[in-house]
């Protein structure tokens, strides 16, 4: 009964402190993205402390995380250095995200149902259809997210943890390169929309050479956009 009991204490706390790290992760990342912090940024534990609102403990133990995705470098008796976007870091990134959504547009002509492609092409064309009548902020946001959300849907349909959990990382990289380099506009919009038809077309006919061709278009207009800047 002892057993059970220290068992489930252990069991409890470990789950406590996988919430903290969540909430300290997912807290870092929504500054990043907010601006908050900048790339590039040199700043102290105490300035990452009041930001994100946290606990030295919990900083602590976020460091080595970020460390290790790359999203910042610890210099110790410098401060701490958030990863800059510069070419190498933008090559490297496309290059991942490449990699990762080759191989998941390759399981999608296999696996990914008929009505989810039909869904997705339906979304795309409203949107285009929309932008040309009205082009409005608000549509804008909406295409961006419906960008992102087809891109996550590929992934998550390999139901592979390890490249879901890769592609997480490399995303907020991308998202970075994306505010500060190639948001989504009235002009960009339509581009890599109309590359995205060209990958729900092929998916759509079960064409696997067609949509892997599409898919490494879409990634290399996508970085050459981001070179471009």
């Amino acid at each position: 009964m002892i057993e059970k009991l220290k068992s489930s204490r252990h069991k409890s706390s470990r789950r406590n402190i996988n919430t903290v790290q969540k909430t300290a992760y997912d807290l870092f990342q929504q500054a990043l993205l907010k601006g908050h912090i900048r790339p590039g940024q040199v700043v102290s534990q105490r300035d990452l402390i009041d930001l994100l609102g946290l606990s030295i403990s919990a900083l602590r133990e976020l460091l080595p995380r970020l460390q290790a995705e790359g999203l910042l470098t610890v210099m110790p008796q410098r401060g701490i250095q958030i990863t800059a976007i510069d070419l190498p870091m933008i090559r490297d990134a496309f290059q991942m995200r490449l990699s990762l959504e080759r191989e998941a547009v390759i399981v999608a002509v296999n696996t990914l149902p008929d009505e989810v492609i039909a869904e997705q092409k339906k979304l795309h064309l409203r949107i285009l259809q929309q932008l040309d009548e009205q082009p409005t902020d608000k549509l804008l946001d909406e295409g961006q997210s419906i960008d992102s959300l087809f891109h996550q849907l590929l992934i998550n349909n390999t139901n592979n943890e390890l490249m879901i959990q890769a592609y997480n990382v490399n995303s907020i990289r991308i998202r970075l390169i994306k505010l500060d380099k190639i948001r989504l506009s009235e002009s960009v919009l339509p581009a890599a929309f109309a590359d995205h038809l060209a990958i729900i077309d092929a998916l759509a006919k079960r064409d696997l050479k067609a949509a892997i061709n599409a898919m490494q278009a879409h990634i290399k207009n996508a970085r050459d956009r981001a070179i471009e800047f």
